[in-house]
């Protein structure tokens, strides 16, 4: 596959560790990445950190460039939503009409602070839900990525975590499985984007695991084999 036939990847909200982490996935397996932010000093200091990695592993070429989220959204083909529950809304509302037509992967869990190890779910069901209500059907809101260590997609190894992937339209949960093996993981149809509360709950009874057993757990999906 080419670089040229590959989709322009942003990333808003793509300073912090989760961001940071697709992002030096995608980049170092050929993608064009935007790093969004709120403001354009941040992007840059996420692009700069981004080289210097991709330096340091060896890799010598990387398509990446900084842009406030209104741009790189308007910019790029497919969107990721890497921000906290609490600005997910508003960052949602300042590039709607840039994401028409366009996936949208949403990765935000609702976690009310302080008490982030307990399921609290959104009136709504969950945070794919209430993207995919504040976009309307024009945008494709896939739910993934939530049972995921930000750790270990920063790390350059392999990774072995599996990824629900939740939405309503197959052809984009297809897309974005795609980017979920790019990234070095295997991804799942989950079903539709009602869905997507299963895998936000489950990221509060990681953080239980997390700080129960000193780990960065993630999920794993048993049983394929035995429907060969």
């Amino acid at each position: 596959m080419t670089t040229e036939s590959l989709p322009v990847l942003a990333i808003l909200g793509g300073t912090g560790d989760l961001g940071t982490g697709l992002a030096r996935r995608w980049a170092q397996v050929g993608y064009e990445v935007i790093i969004g932010s709120r403001t354009q000093e941040k992007a840059e200091a996420a692009v700069a950190d981004l080289r210097e990695v991709m330096a340091e592993r060896g890799v010598a070429e990387i398509s990446v460039r900084a842009m406030e989220n209104l741009a790189a959204a308007t910019a790029a083909d497919i969107v990721t939503l890497t921000v906290p529950f609490s600005h997910q809304a508003s960052t949602l509302e300042l590039v709607k009409e840039a994401l028409h037509g366009k996936i949208l992967i949403d990765v935000t869990v609702p976690l009310v602070p302080p008490k982030v190890a307990r399921v609290q779910l959104p009136p709504q069901g969950s945070a794919g839900q209430i993207a995919q209500e504040l976009l309307g059907e024009e945008v494709y809101v896939v739910s993934a990525f939530q049972n995921v260590a930000a750790a270990h997609l920063q790390e350059g190894r392999g990774l072995e975590c599996d990824v629900l992937v939740t939405g309503n339209k197959k052809v984009a949960r297809e897309a974005v499985i795609t980017l979920v093996e790019a990234a070095g993981m295997r991804g799942f149809h989950a079903g539709m984007i009602n869905n997507a509360a299963a895998a936000e709950a489950l990221t509060s009874v990681l953080i239980t695991i997390n700080k129960q057993y000193g780990c960065h757990a993630g999920i794993k999906i048993s049983g394929l084999d035995d429907t060969h």
